[in-house]
């Protein structure tokens, strides 16, 4: 039978079934017949509604909807008023579990297993973890769900086998939008996929950002037409929802339409206006990217930047990300962790007895993943991490042997058949197409990504470029091969450079 896999973004949870090597997406419709399942709840009365039903309501009765339980998984009241006490954010949490899991079990057919594919925010440190995977687990027991394992949902996106797949010689960053924030997860591939670093940016989520797009492309409907949609909450509702459609489906043009009772309000929308909206929020999240590559210990250039289906609908994000140096960019399929966790517990994970020994994985082997061809060869840059002033590197350094790197245009790394200034060892006799260059340009050193550079759309992009300062390291390696050079100043002695 099929192993569930099942996304637990607040931003909508999705499913995915893999009973072979093939996973499919699953859809769950809910009570009004949405397959959406974003993070919300509306108090009607005695009654919760969720996901597309609670989202429905948000601008009509906003104090009684919350759409934070899922970011804020824990024991603490939430804002709902109802009964003797509010329900805290966990009951909302368990609620929505229990109603999505009902409507699971008749939209997917018999499986065997469920694994879930949880939020890298429940992972950020041990205390955090313990609480948030204790909640889950209470959760799964409460409904006799046959929990398998819990997968951190990056990762698993990464072993999706629909995506086009990484190179695993290089680090990756994948970039995910929820509900209410961005996460940032940088994973190594040395053995294993493995996460290494991590960051949650709060203010950088759907919820913010659809909010802040509604206000704006009301502002502008109120000028071409002189309807104000903040005259009802219905309607200000009805625009949010044509304001997400316009978002995710992504036209080069949409028409948004009011009716009230005595007549239609129309305005025609250009991409380029939703872009322009949102440009402040696509740069404040390249920027912070860039912030989270630079301090990571971990980090190294080249790095592939994995870009979610959420994500991806960012307009103008590939080309912020190219203008900032990222050329080796991969967008995931829709539901991509759910299809990793499915295909990751079908392979290897069984249901324990014990719901205390339920897996909890952050790292999985490197034959979990979707790879690419690895290409025969490969170079990543290790940038120093050192505040101080950057100092130009005098000398490049292989096994011990200085060599001088003068000032000449170029200067290459490579095979030695090809004059290499720095020849590799005979190991790496099977790259004979070998040569990382260096240039100098400006006054300073470049490392220039030999890899080639794609776009989303499958066009290519001008080589990414790296400063590289004393300190620095650049490790080159070719299947089992593999090579270090360490970039140095050496002072001058007697007027010249030690060689």
């Amino acid at each position: 039978m099929a192993t569930i896999g099942i996304e637990l973004s607040d931003a909508g949870f999705v499913t995915a079934a893999c009973a072979g090597s093939d996973p499919r997406l699953v859809d769950v419709v809910d009570q009004i017949g949405s397959a959406e399942w974003p993070g919300y709840c509306y108090q009607d009365g005695a009654k919760l509604l969720f996901g597309r039903a609670g989202e429905d309501n948000w601008f009509v009765h906003p104090r009684r909807v919350v759409h934070t339980f899922w970011s804020r998984l824990a024991h603490e009241p939430s804002p709902l008023q109802g009964g003797t006490k509010p329900p805290s954010f966990s009951e909302l949490g368990f609620f929505f579990l229990r109603e999505f899991v009902s409507r699971l079990n008749a939209s997917a057919g018999p499986y065997e297993q469920i694994v879930f594919a949880i939020p890298g925010a429940y992972l950020k440190d041990a205390g955090t973890a313990e609480e948030k995977i204790g909640l889950l687990l209470g959760m799964a027991g409460e409904l006799k769900l046959p929990l398998a394992g819990m997968i951190d949902l990056a990762c698993a996106a990464l072993c999706d086998p629909r995506a086009n797949g990484f190179n695993p010689a290089l680090p990756v960053v994948v970039l995910d939008l929820h509900l209410e924030g961005t996460d940032l997860t940088l994973l190594t591939t040395d053995g294993r996929l493995e996460r290494k670093d991590f960051i949650h940016l709060p203010q950088w989520g759907y919820a913010h950002l659809l909010k802040q797009l509604t206000g704006t492309m009301g502002n502008r409907f109120l000028r071409q037409t002189t309807f104000d949609i903040l005259e009802d909450g219905r309607i200000e509702q009805t625009f949010f929802r044509q304001t997400k459609e316009f978002f995710v489906s992504e036209p080069p043009e949409f028409r948004f339409h009011i009716n009230t009772a005595t007549r239609g309000y129309e305005m025609i929308a250009k991409r380029e206006q939703i872009a322009s909206d949102a440009q402040s929020f696509v740069g404040g999240l390249v920027q912070a990217l860039q912030s989270f590559i630079k301090n990571s210990p971990h980090a190294s250039e080249p790095c592939t930047i994995a870009i979610t289906d959420r994500a991806a609908h960012l307009p103008g994000l590939e080309a912020r990300l190219r203008a900032a140096g990222y050329s080796r960019l991969m967008r995931l399929p829709r539901g991509a962790a759910a299809a990793g966790a499915a295909c990751i517990g079908g392979r290897r994970l069984k249901v324990p007895a014990d719901l205390g020994d339920v897996a909890v994985e952050t790292s999985v082997p490197l034959s979990d993943t979707r790879r690419s061809s690895a290409l025969q060869w490969d170079a990543r840059l290790q940038k120093h991490r050192d505040s101080g002033p950057p100092v130009a590197p005098t000398h490049a350094i292989l096994n011990g042997i200085g060599h001088v790197i003068g000032t000449k245009p170029r200067f290459t790394i490579g095979h030695p058949d090809l004059g290499a200034d720095v020849p590799l060892p005979e190991n790496f006799s099977g790259a004979d197409d070998c040569a990382v260059p260096l240039v100098h340009e400006g006054g300073r050193l470049w490392f220039v990504d030999a890899g080639p550079g794609r776009s989303l759309a499958g066009m290519e992009t001008p080589a990414a470029r790296t400063p590289i300062d004393a300190g620095d390291s650049l490790t080159v390696r070719c299947g089992n091969a593999t090579a270090e050079i360490l970039f140095a100043h050496c002072r001058p002695t007697n007027g010249s450079h030690a060689a």
